[in-house]
């Protein structure tokens, strides 16, 4: 810009920045007496009706940055008693604008308050009357503020991401009260029924691998109470040696009505071992323990979402040994632990998947959901196998056929790409990166409506989607366990806990 007005010339610049000041110092719609614009009250009622209803607060708000951008001139700083006064104005106006979001929260002497300002700021434009002053103020208040949003921006992101790293002191409670219990109980107190439905493949199994146990019984509730036949359900829970105990009493004490369900520790997996799982012994390694343990400051990493201790917990791929965990079982719907199954979703056993493993929602649409953002294009193995505009799927609600997995061999193709990247070049770190690879043209697209997501971070997901929604996700840092959960979604996944449970009420944990 500054470019263009040198080679203008002075008269262009003067009139360009004649119209500029013109355009701030324009007396906004909607106040009576001095300053009013005609062509204004020839604005017909339609217009008015259209007018937001925060049309008011924005104008006053719009006055203030005029009379700060005053208060910086240098013509405006050497006359001091019109420095007070303005100051003075701007005290009254901030006072009466307080916290409004919208007109009708302003008091009844704002628009006297403004009108005074506004006569004020008249004045101003008498002493200051060079635009190119205006103009320049302007641009450093803008780049101040742009500055200040950029590192606001990163400071929540940092705390955002701590809080959701945080365990709440009821969920610390809660598996020491069950596993106390637990360990109290007789071994044929500590068994659960119905364990011939295991392996039977025409039943409906889920995977469910997870450590948090109110958000594992969330799952299991609220998928049997959608359930059209209950007693047809069976769930294969999987967690680590510090919430075995505490999972097992749990449904124990709190059976899931006719469904069948099983707990088992990941440490009894003994195949599951550094020689069979290049993975385990990745996730074992030092380097990798100091890159999500080691104290990170807000500034330090662009990647911060990717440093959650989470991606070092074998729980967190183990979807990727389904077959070997469940050999006798044909297809099984796996599901994360912070989704709420909405409506009974035995439907997706009957979808023909054409031969593809794994049935999933994609997720296209938004900028960051396309392979490119997780995957390395510079890499020449990536950029060779993959489609950097392929549309990207979600986990979280899979619907995956074993026997064409196990027919195709998808877990020796995982171990490939795994192997492929053990130094960390080709992909983002996480399941999905991993997944896209290891599923790359073997999932199905399944209709949105069956996983709609963002729940854990975007509090615009319409109703609309939620209310044909199978399964709604909280994927995202605002899980609706934690106090940082979004508070209007948090009642879909409450309503499926009982708060008059024994153990939660000793726990003190409430809706």
């Amino acid at each position: 810009m500054d470019q263009q007005e040198k080679h203008t010339g002075s008269q262009q610049q003067s009139s360009s920045e004649g119209r500029s000041l013109e355009a701030i110092t324009q007396i906004p719609q909607g106040y009576q007496g001095a300053g009013k614009n005609p062509q204004k009250e020839n604005t017909d009622g339609r217009s008015k009706n259209m007018a937001s209803s925060d049309t008011r607060v924005r104008d006053i708000k719009d006055h203030l940055i005029k009379a700060k951008v005053y208060l910086g001139l240098g013509a405006i700083r050497a006359n001091p008693q019109y420095l007070r006064d303005l100051r003075h104005r701007i005290r009254e106006v901030q006072k009466v604008l307080g916290e409004a979001s919208k007109d009708s929260d302003l008091p009844k002497n704002a628009n006297e308050k403004v009108k005074a300002l506004e006569q004020t700021l008249v004045k101003g434009e008498q002493t200051q009357d060079d635009c190119s002053v205006v103009v320049k103020k302007l641009r450093a208040m803008l780049h101040s503020a742009e500055e200040q949003l950029y590192a606001q921006k990163k400071q929540t992101v940092f705390l955002t991401q701590l809080a959701a790293k945080t365990l709440p002191k009821g969920l610390h409670c809660l598996p020491l009260t069950l596993a106390n219990e637990y360990f109290s109980l007789d071994p044929s107190q500590q068994q659960f029924p119905n364990q011939e439905k295991l392996d039977d493949p025409k039943l409906y199994h889920y995977a469910l691998f997870s450590d948090n146990i109110l958000a594992t019984a969330v799952v299991v509730n609220s998928t049997v109470l959608n359930a059209k036949h209950p007693s047809r359900h069976v769930f294969h829970i999987v967690t680590d040696r510090l919430n075995y105990a505490p999972m097992r009493m749990w449904f124990l004490s709190n059976p899931p009505g006719k469904a069948t369900i099983e707990v088992h520790n990941i440490d009894e997996f003994t195949w599951l071992n550094d020689s069979s799982s290049l993975l385990l012994k990745q996730l074992g390694s030092q380097s990798m323990i100091d890159y999500y343990f080691t104290a990170q400051s807000a500034n330090s990493d662009s990647y911060l979402k990717y440093r959650n201790p989470k991606y070092l917990s074998m729980l967190n791929h183990l979807r990727f040994y389904l077959p070997e965990i469940y050999p006798k079982l044909d297809k099984m719907v796996f599901l994360d632990g912070d989704v709420v199954v909405r409506k009974d979703i035995t439907g997706l056993w009957s979808i023909d998947m054409k031969g593809k493993v794994n049935g999933a929602v994609e997720t296209c649409g938004e900028s960051f959901h396309s392979f490119d953002r997780y995957l390395n294009f510079s890499s020449p193995v990536v950029a060779k196998n993959f489609d950097p505009n392929a549309c990207v799927w979600a986990f979280g609600m899979n619907m995956f056929d074993l026997a064409e997995w196990r027919r195709q061999n998808i877990t020796e193709i995982y171990h490939f790409w795994q192997k492929l990247n053990e130094d960390g070049s080709l992909r983002k770190l996480g399941t999905l990166p991993l997944g896209l690879v290891t599923f790359w043209n073997k999932t199905f697209p399944l209709d949105r409506s069956w996983h709609v997501l963002g729940l854990g971070y975007n509090p615009h997901v319409s109703s609309g989607d939620l209310e044909r929604a199978a399964v709604i996700h909280y994927n995202g840092n605002m899980k609706p366990w934690l106090e940082i959960g979004l508070p209007k979604f948090r009642s879909y996944w409450s309503e499926y806990l009982d708060y008059d449970q024994p153990f939660l009420r000793e726990c003190n944990i409430n809706p």
